[in-house]
């Protein structure tokens, strides 16, 4: 059985602790998308982490993890975690990378990062990881596939010369900045190729038999549906699709194996990077909210900024779930809000004077302001509650109140960021 473990909303919405939890009864877990541009971060017995390319399973010796063809590879950032982990008593994972895999170049990461500083204060707000030029360079057919590198160096050189011939073109004139060569470029890559070559696998094959023999597969996806470059808060959003369906492809399995959809929510609003964001709080209430949030603090896996925070949007959270076929809603961070007196929850959006409950297109979602129903707080402390009947009566009517809101079954609800902090629920 094939499970999706995706977002709702703006990314860290805690998908990596529900992989990690999940993972424990599975067999088989798979990036299938995105790059390490994002950070998912896992508190379990061997300690803290902060994963950006590794899949959330690989803390479990009984699992594989893949690195699935839909994926961004970073190669040295993905060994640099695998040693990570492994200096922390991480025994060392079952890692397999698809041989249709794509690499991110040092040049991607170069590009991207001179953009952001040609672009100033109209930047896409980029994580600097080389994402969209990968991508961009991916569906203009110029980047370099896994398999690749075990062409014979002829080949090889004459394809590094056809994309440099265009790159250069850019550092030159646009960028003012030094250019590339055959050689340093054919040398990287012969560099990945040692580091990689024993992990290289046709991806797609070994999941089929996996599917046949009724394996327990997860795929973690990065980010969420507001990031999404089709269905997203465009342009502000990543370069690859953040949606389960594209699990099928980011993993190269067919779409009916996967036969559950978690899409996680967090329980308030936050956000890194720029982008329409309606819900979204300022100065002492936001920095309240951001201090006291997650799992030491709302602050990016990967970069550190500081998260937007807001409060819980339904209009944008029933969307996002909407898009994603939703078939259980995994509800985390819950156990943050125990310190307000009341939680606001915005429950739709006003565009030119009037309120719609429906998620609209960028130009519209620029006007849009929230409207907001004020729900009653617990005021008290919910980690160690192990039975959803024992939350306090008010926490207990916030849940229910989004869950019927966003229309969507809430069956998991996260109450801290230990693997086992969770409640299961029969909605």
């Amino acid at each position: 059985m094939v499970t999706a473990i995706v977002g709702a909303n703006w990314g860290d919405e805690g998908k990596g602790k529900i992989t990690d939890m999940l993972a424990e009864t599975s067999d088989i877990i798979i990036r299938f998308q995105g790059g390490a541009n994002a950070g998912h971060t896992i508190i379990n017995n061997y300690g803290k982490f902060a994963l950006h390319t590794l899949p959330s399973g690989v803390f479990y010796d009984h699992t594989t993890s893949i690195i699935g063809n839909g994926v961004a590879l970073d190669i040295p950032k993905l060994f640099r975690e695998i040693k990570e982990i492994e200096e922390k008593g991480v025994p060392t994972p079952k890692i397999l990378v698809s041989d249709r895999a794509q690499m991110v170049m040092p040049y991607h990461v170069l590009l991207d990062g001179y953009e952001e500083e040609r672009l100033a204060g109209k930047s896409f707000g980029s994580t600097k990881s080389g994402i969209a030029p990968f991508y961009s360079d991916k569906y203009a057919k110029i980047g370099f596939q896994v398999s690749e590198l075990f062409d014979d160096e002829e080949s090889l050189k004459d394809k590094i010369s056809r994309v440099i011939t265009q790159k250069n073109v850019l550092l030159e004139h646009l960028y003012k900045k030094p250019l590339l060569t055959v050689d340093e470029v054919y040398q990287t890559l012969m560099e990945y190729k040692e580091m990689v070559s024993p992990y290289v696998c046709d991806v797609s094959a070994f999941l089929y038999e996996a599917i046949k023999q009724g394996k327990k597969i997860l795929l973690e996806g990065q980010l969420g549906s507001m990031k999404d470059p089709d269905h997203g808060i465009y342009p502000m959003v990543t370069s690859s699709s953040t949606l389960a369906a594209y699990g099928a492809i980011g993993a190269g399995i067919p779409p009916y194996e996967i036969k559950k959809i978690v899409t996680v929510v967090k329980a308030y609003s936050s956000a890194v990077g720029a982008g329409e964001f309606v819900s979204e709080i300022f100065g002492d209430e936001a920095d309240e909210l951001r201090r006291r949030g997650g799992d030491g603090g709302e602050f990016g896996a990967t970069t550190g900024r500081p998260r937007r925070m807001g409060w819980f949007d339904c209009v944008a959270t029933r969307y996002g779930c909407r898009i994603q076929g939703t078939t259980d809603v995994a509800f985390t961070v819950l156990d943050v809000l125990g310190y307000l007196d009341e939680i606001p929850v915005c429950v739709g959006y006003e565009i030119d004077g009037e309120v719609t409950k429906d998620f609209p297109v960028t130009a519209k979602l620029k006007k849009a302001k929230p409207v907001y129903k004020v729900l009653p707080g617990w005021k008290s402390e919910i980690r160690g509650i192990t039975k959803y009947e024992e939350l306090p009566e008010n926490c207990r009517n916030y849940i229910e109140f989004i869950e019927k809101e966003i229309g969507f079954p809430i069956t998991m609800v996260s109450n801290g960021p230990g693997r086992h902090e969770i409640i299961y629920r029969n909605a």
